[in-house]
């Protein structure tokens, strides 16, 4: 496990804001430390950001757990889901001695779930509420406090209603709004379904930028290719990539190139497996299964011949062998030359 999960925090000066030029969406299930760690074997630069975490699986549950994460896999940040000050507070401290390099808090998650506990896009119904818990996280820690929030929801989805929200939580201090450029359905949609059915208003969150150009302006939502991510930074300050990164995650071992000016030659996908077996070796050992970690890896084979045998071996197979590295061995064996 990490040192960082249990030591205290470095030093404000220690630790360098991150780029959020780039980054990777939090995802629910998606983006655990397995997940992350394979990621940032592809790209040294992306922003990486955990799955939401609730304030009360951090204040009462098994916080060592829910905090854990290797050192590779920095710059790292912590979502948040809560809307009480004093427990965000509490739990953006616990981020910062765990050595994260930000705390996000989440105000576009629009599952049921998170709504009744006033988690998620629910809150963009009380932009107050989300600026007293932004001051009172910043007024805890020294690492940057974000939002990641929608352009509105069902009831509350004028533009004027979106800059007031973003008004009162840039008063509260908050200076980096990732925006996921569809309103939320709080009735009657599932997750799924809000992240399809309400259209990308992509001039929308590009007008917000101009009115609310001194704050920095992350753009979220649909963008499938670094040819977009190109495009997009011409208006914004960031792009951040979900599930086409998490399908598609060879993708990333074109950003340090291509997005950050990188001279190193990319990873192949079987250098980027080949990184992976050590950490799967030490997950075993630990006790954990291998599938744990090959799960996040499937879409690494996207596009090319042995693709299907591939997710085959690491998604089927692995559950009927005693022998779960060598059929990591014949999934690499695939990838040669790739």
């Amino acid at each position: 496990m990490s040192t960082a999960a249990t030591t205290a925090a470095p030093t404000a000066t220690a630790r360098p804001e991150p780029s959020r030029r780039f980054s990777v969406a939090p995802m629910m299930d998606w983006t655990d430390r397995h997940c992350r760690y394979f990621l940032r074997q592809l790209s040294s630069h992306a922003l990486l950001y955990t799955e939401m975490v609730t304030t009360g699986a951090v204040l009462h549950g098994d916080a060592v757990r829910f905090l854990r994460h290797d050192e590779c896999e920095h710059p790292l940040a912590l979502q948040l889901g809560g809307s009480n000050p004093a427990d965000l507070a509490a739990a953006a401290k616990l981020a910062e001695a765990a050595g994260y390099d930000e705390v996000n808090l989440n105000v576009g998650c629009p599952s049921d779930r998170v709504q009744n506990n006033m988690i998620g896009a629910c809150l963009m119904g009380h932009p107050a509420l989300v600026a007293d818990c932004v001051k009172a996280m910043r007024d805890a820690v020294s690492i940057p406090v974000t939002v990641k929030h929608r352009i509105g929801i069902n009831g509350r989805d004028s533009y004027e209603e979106l800059c007031d929200f973003v008004g009162q939580v840039r008063d509260a201090g908050c200076r980096s709004f990732t925006v996921h450029a569809r309103i939320a359905i709080l009735e009657g949609l599932s997750p799924k379904e809000n992240r399809e059915i309400p259209p990308l208003r992509y001039d929308i969150a590009a007008q917000l930028k101009r009115d609310f150009s001194e704050l920095e302006i992350i753009l979220n939502g649909g963008i499938k290719t670094l040819e977009e991510c190109r495009e997009h930074l011409q208006v914004f300050d960031g792009v951040m990539l979900g599930r086409e990164a998490y399908h598609n995650p060879y993708l990333l071992a074109q950003v340090d190139a291509a997005l950050y000016g990188s001279q190193e030659p990319a990873i192949t996908r079987a250098e980027a497996l080949a990184r992976m077996r050590p950490y799967i070796e030490r997950h075993i050992a630990e006790g954990g299964a291998m599938h744990h970690v090959t799960r996040h890896v499937l879409g690494l084979a996207q596009g090319f011949p042995g693709a299907r045998r591939f997710r085959q071996l690491l998604s089927v197979d692995v559950h009927k062998t005693k022998d779960s590295l060598a059929l990591l061995d014949q999934a690499g064996e695939l990838l040669a030359g790739h």
